[in-house]
């Protein structure tokens, strides 16, 4: 039986979300009107249920991201949101907070977030034993670790991210944000302060970067890793991304869904896709072109690189060259790479980014050769030497808007001749394997190779989401004579019929943790930093043994960790014990508008932690990043 793969896009809202079932995915994910982790990219269930109909017309599942904390106070909203996303024909929950299993909440499909900071076969055991049938793995795994998980929860599916934005901190781990201004990422409302400039110093003061971007991490690309991840055990791929725009959407999946097919056909059978039909026609995809911060495999080999994103941390795009003269304020020359995806043309976007890191963002308003006249910025004119970069490249956007590819299933047609002037055509989708069949009437064709010719034509044709061909006819005895509109109406009940009938919603509810058999519960290994904001999740927790402490979010007085990272500082800059003989791992300060880090250095895991250090005086202030709010008093906190 081959093993079904799944290519996860991700949706802001429904329209994203069908272009990315257009493009190719298998599944896509998205936010209802609450309990997302992203705060900006909510949805109504109605406009889920439209996309639910669309997604499951090509075998497509919707997952609801239902992944973050929940407080006490929000516990029964969110049970009333899983039965809205049931409702709405989602087919699993994607969640964080454990006490969503201890709810009286209909049978639905569970999936364990990487919120939960899966990196561990143990923490993957523990998870498994919850009652989750997916695990979405941490980021920072390597094919080893990976292949480990995956064959310690065998029931399990294991999904891995393979391209986007990559969070500095281990996902679920991370309380930068909620410490600097009480916006939690656990509640999708993380600032990003990973991608603000600090500037960092050693123990005694000695300013080691000035300026930098220095949290800030590539986006992860592992579209040339898809089979290695597999051969692992994974079989779902996520795009990150449900902040990103259509275009995004549509040019990365397109992509990952071409490179997913070619590995499949060649494959000899082993693997399969896990919808039905596929993009046909259309742009031709360009992720090198996108929306990105330069691309980093990060660590799927087991070993460290450069993963820092540079002193650009917003998206630089595809680098496509370098100055080489400026003719004359506002006229550039460039030396062209000669691998770019498109041509340089009017209206593309640059980013030009000197030696000494200062980025000068501008558009070509002619494009002649290798020529470029531009608006001048004399502050922040191009010099020779300056590093270009397409951060907005007209043709392609332009491609992807205006020539989105149609998805289609392939189905095949059979005539048959029943008895006299009575035959049967029946139709069977590749993929579902849904069949139909029509009988109908007709008098017999006096010129064989004529009336077979006709019914070719007519009949392998596309109607509705089918790509039809007929492929087989009776090779003796009597042709139907059809005129083509005849043979066209024929074809288009077949696609009807053929749709996949919409089933009503499971509202069995599935069993509460409580009233379950506890012999099979695998104790977490992980004691701290669980994340606990109701009574339910903690119950769950101290029915393994575990009494939790509370979430940061609601005792924000508490002394966690506000980072754990598999990046590492000293690495990235040269100063790693293992890179420099006789260097120490000493803490070292992050400062930024007066608000200081410390980054200390676990060298027996290999990682880094931050944690938060009182601000300086009003006097040592920037501004650069938003200064925290005030906290409310303990009375009223959630």
């Amino acid at each position: 039986m081959p093993v079904a793969l799944e290519l996860l896009a991700p949706a802001k809202n429904k329209d994203i979300g069908i272009a990315a079932i257009d493009c190719g995915a298998d599944a896509v994910y998205i936010a209802g009107p609450a309990f997302g982790a992203r705060e900006a990219a909510g949805n109504s269930f109605e406009d889920i249920a439209t996309l639910t109909a669309y997604a499951h017309r090509f075998g497509v599942r919707v997952y609801l991201t239902l992944n973050t904390i929940i407080f006490e106070h929000e516990l029964e909203e969110a049970r009333r949101c899983v039965f809205r996303a049931v409702e709405a024909g989602c087919d699993a929950l994607i969640i964080q907070d454990l006490g969503l299993l201890a709810m009286s909440i209909p049978r639905i499909e569970l999936h364990a977030s990487t919120q939960c900071n899966i990196r561990t076969p143990e923490q993957a055991r523990w998870l498994a034993s919850l009652g989750f049938r997916k695990l979405v793995l941490a980021r920072e795994l390597s094919l080893k670790q990976i292949r480990e998980i995956a064959s310690a929860v065998p029931g399990c599916e294991i999904e891995c991210f393979v391209h986007g934005a990559l969070c500095v901190s281990y996902s679920g781990q991370c309380y930068l944000s909620q410490w600097l201004t009480g916006r939690s990422a656990n509640r999708g409302c993380c600032i990003q302060a990973c991608r603000s400039r600090y500037d960092l110093q050693d123990a005694d003061g000695q300013v080691l970067l000035k300026d930098k971007a220095i949290l800030s991490l590539k986006d992860l690309s592992l579209q040339d890793r898809l089979e290695q991840l597999a051969e692992a055990g994974a079989t779902s791929f996520k795009i990150e991304g449900r902040l990103k725009n259509i275009s995004y959407v549509r040019n990365t999946v397109r992509a990952y869904s071409d490179t997913l097919d070619s590995l499949i056909s060649s494959s000899s059978g082993r693997y399969t896709r896990s919808s039905w039909g596929s993009p046909t026609g259309g742009f031709t995809p360009h992720p090198e072109a996108t929306f990105n911060r330069g691309y980093t495999h990060y660590f799927i080999d087991g070993t460290r690189g450069q993963w820092n994103s540079g002193d650009y941390s917003k998206g630089i795009g595809e680098p496509v060259g370098e100055v080489i003269r400026v003719i004359r304020p506002g006229i550039m020359e460039l030396k062209v790479r000669q691998d770019i995806s498109t041509p340089l043309v009017n209206g593309d976007g640059l980013c030009c980014i000197s030696g000494e890191g200062r980025i000068t963002g501008i558009r070509a308003d002619t494009v002649s050769g290798s020529t470029v006249t531009y608006s001048q910025n004399t502050e922040t004119a191009p010099t020779p030497g300056t590093k270009v970069y397409r951060s907005f490249n007209h043709t392609l956007e332009k491609a992807i808007g205006n020539n989105p590819p149609v998805r289609l299933i392939p189905a095949t047609v059979h005539l048959e001749h029943k008895d006299g002037s009575y035959y049967i055509l029946t139709a069977q989708a590749s993929g579902s394997g849904a069949t139909a069949s029509l009988t109908f009437t007709a008098g017999e064709a006096l010129n064989r190779d004529k009336a077979a010719a006709g019914l070719k034509a007519s009949l392998s044709k596309r109607s509705g989401i089918f790509a039809f061909s007929l492929t087989g006819i009776p090779e003796n005895g009597p042709l139907p004579f059809l005129p083509a509109s005849a043979a066209n109406s024929l074809r288009r009940e077949l696609a009807v019929k053929l749709e996949p009938v919409p089933s009503a919603p499971d509202m069995t509810e599935h069993i509460p943790f409580d009233s379950r058999a506890r012999t099979g519960l695998v104790p977490p290994v992980q004691l701290h930093q669980l994340n606990c904001a109701n009574s339910l999740s903690r119950n769950i927790y101290r029915a393994a043994g575990i009494d939790p402490e509370a979430a940061f979010e609601t005792d924000p007085e508490a002394q966690v960790e506000l980072m754990r990272c598999k990046y590492c500082i000293r690495w990235q800059t040269g100063r790693c014990p293992r890179q420099k003989p006789g260097e120490r791992a000493t803490p070292l300060l992050l400062i930024n508008n007066g608000r200081r880090l410390r980054a200390v250095f676990d060298c027996t895991r290999c990682e880094m932690f931050i944690l938060g250090l009182p601000p300086y005086p009003e006097s040592r202030k920037t501004d650069k990043i938003q200064r925290p709010e005030p906290r409310a008093p303990a009375s009223k906190r959630p």
